[in-house]
């Protein structure tokens, strides 16, 4: 996809000495990420009290112990929620045009800091899934915007007595529940009942009720929320163990290929629908697929018998519904059903719909620019109908129901260098075995001690696949800079996003419990600080997650497709001969490994063969130095 991202990477290639480079893939591979103490906030008798987590056992030597220089990463001064690249802080130098001040704005190499994002006082570990969707310690998400300005719409209530917030099920268009809420879309959308409709987005989604109320049944929703005056919206869903990233319609697409999503949902999200040419609703045409639904409650629908509520002229309402139903239709989209505040738009599926859009002084033309339908990295938005890519069976009607088209190659497949039918199967196949394997090594991995996972540099989607009958979900990272396969897996029915792992990811704080690598380092390190990148995974990840990496170098027809690699572990004195390097060279590099995650306060949980798992300490005493060893890189 490197194609797809106009801007020149700030990142100049750099000749790096062999064994640095060695040591930065190693490094990388195996950062599970850590939460750091704010030794300078807590007083050592403090500490103990500070965070309520669950113990694990140290396996591994302590820094003090090292006979190495360490660097030491201060606290990060802003706050516990950072947010690289979507920092309040930074707002005043971006426009307040269609709220671009709140899009992804990352700081500049020579702006970026090097810290440790801390943790609330009173931090706990998260309560698990499925009793995290109505409840979740307040400490660990410590906002009460929402509680104190919305208390009648029932997005979440505080409760003082046991130090949590407590999640109702209501929203601004569902205060009497979104069980309810739900029930009637079903009755006007019978799809969502018999796995025709698998992947939804929620724009504007507040603490993520709905998309939670879905996934029992069996619907997947990607939640979408800006970081604004509502505080925290996506931090609530992720807390609560619900899917959910960062963005906004404002000047530029969302990090979503086209053809995507089988149905897109607004309830009051607020968006300006019938502005600036109606934009935001060309996006929506664009990211679903043919036959796909977008579902609208609020203003201006059902304007008869609520305008008085929303503070409007029944005039200007029903002018700005006539507009919304003229617009829609000239994106060949039709009222599929509606009843009370909730209105049903499907897209055509025929072709003969677009072509009156071949005619330039048709509102809207067919972009022409060039830009790829898939194009979702920091492409502006346009005043213009993408066209579809051509593929017979891309429409919701033609794609296989839930679950079936989860084992299903689609056509979208052939989009990615050497893709196939029979390519995807042996994916399907290789990522079975692999996580068989892994959950000998991770044996909570498929319990309820991991729920939100991220596999940061997939292809087909086959680890999130692998995955589909635990009680975790998945969120599928496709770098800008490799294969555009991310279609592939919205086809299949799983989520996912575009990324460029040169920056900071669209999430807060400590809000995955698990983050899998396959083969980024040696995709990104060349392009990538690898510092940062360890940086970051340190912030999302939550104490006590997680990090499983798998192999960075090409497989050869001896070697087994259960582990990494690269030297993860002693068998490196068992393969030094595969690859490639001399076995005191390899020899060396374990040990700085080695040295490198205990100066990090990393413990070394399991090992078999060619994988290794390590797991952040939360061991009080580890933290007390207060010291981070990110030396070399």
């Amino acid at each position: 996809m490197k194609s797809k991202d106009p801007r020149p990477s700030p990142y100049p290639d750099r000749r790096v000495p062999m064994t640095i480079m060695l040591l930065v893939f190693c490094g990388f591979s195996f950062y599970l990420g850590g939460i750091y103490f704010p030794a300078n906030k807590l007083q050592k008798e403090d500490v103990s009290h500070a965070l309520q987590l669950e113990p694990i056992e140290p396996k591994a030597v302590t820094p003090a112990s090292l006979q190495v220089e360490p660097i030491e990463f201060p606290e990060c001064k802003c706050c516990e929620d950072r947010t690289p690249c979507t920092d309040p802080m930074r707002w005043k130098k971006y426009s307040v045009h269609k709220l671009a001040f709140m899009e992804r704005h990352c700081p500049p190499m020579l702006e970026r800091e090097e810290c440790i994002v801390p943790i609330p006082f009173g931090y706990k570990t998260p309560i698990r899934w499925p009793n995290s969707r109505d409840e979740c310690w307040m400490k660990n998400v410590p906002h009460f915007w929402i509680n104190d300005n919305k208390p009648d719409q029932n997005w979440l209530r505080k409760d003082e007595a046991d130090e949590k917030f407590r999640f109702p099920g209501g929203g601004t268009m569902f205060p009497n529940g979104v069980g309810r809420y739900a029930d009637e879309m079903q009755e006007l959308i019978p799809g969502m009942k018999d796995g025709t409709i698998r992947i939804a987005i929620d724009t504007g989604c507040g603490v993520a009720s709905w998309g939670g109320e879905l996934l029992d049944r069996g619907i997947l929703t990607v939640s979408l929320a800006p970081r604004d005056n509502h505080e925290a919206q996506v931090q609530f869903a992720l807390e609560r163990g619900i899917p959910a990233i960062l963005g906004i319609m404002s000047t530029q697409r969302l990090p979503f290929p086209s053809s995507s999503f089988d149905m897109a949902h607004c309830a009051r999200c607020l968006i300006p629908w019938t502005e600036f040419g109606g934009i935001y609703l060309l996006e929506i045409h664009r990211i679903l697929r043919p036959g796909g639904f977008w579902v609208l409650s609020g203003p201006p629908v059902n304007y008869q018998n609520k305008w008085q509520g929303w503070n409007r002229t029944v005039e200007e309402l029903e002018s700005n519904y006539e507009k919304l139903q003229k617009m829609l239709a000239s994106m060949c989209f039709k009222l599929y059903n509606q009843k009370d505040d909730i209105a049903v738009w499907q897209k055509s599926s025929d072709e003969s719909c677009y072509v009156q859009h071949d005619n330039p002084d048709v509102y809207p033309p067919k972009c022409d620019d060039g830009t790829e339908p898939d194009a979702a990295w920091y492409i502006p938005l346009r005043p213009c109908l993408v066209p579809s890519q051509g593929f017979e069976k891309i429409g919701l009607e033609a794609t296989p129901k839930w679950p079936e088209r989860l084992h299903i190659a689609s056509e979208r497949v052939s989009m990615i260098p050497g893709g196939t039918s029979g390519a995807f199967k042996q994916d399907e196949k290789k990522w079975k075995s692999r996580v068989k394997h892994y959950k000998t090594l991770l044996p909570v991995l498929g319990t309820d001690e991991i729920r939100n996972v991220m596999d940061m540099n997939t292809v087909y989607g086959g680890f999130a696949a692998a995955l589909i009958d635990d009680p975790v979900w998945v969120i599928n990272v496709v770098s800008t800079y490799s294969a555009n396969s991310l279609g592939v897996v919205f086809d299949r029915g799983l989520i996912g996003t575009y990324h460029d792992w040169c920056e900071a990811f669209s999430t807060y704080p400590r809000t995955y419990d698990l983050l899998h690598l396959d083969g980024l380092i040696t995709d990104e390190s060349h392009r990538c600080n690898m510092k940062y990148v360890l940086l970051e995974m340190d912030r999302i990840l939550r104490p006590n997650g997680w990090n499983l990496p798998s192999r960075d170098t090409p497989y050869t027809p001896t070697r087994r497709l259960l582990g990494p690699l690269w030297p993860t572990s002693e068998p490196y004195k068992n393969r030094w001969q595969g690859w490639n390097r001399m076995v005191e060279e390899l020899e060396s590099n374990y040990e700085k490994l080695q040295k490198m995650l205990a100066s990090m306060c990393f413990i070394l949980h399991n090992q078999k063969d060619d994988i290794a798992v390590w797991q952040k300490s939360s061991d009080n005493s580890c933290y007390d130095e207060h010291i981070n060893l990110i030396s070399t890189l």
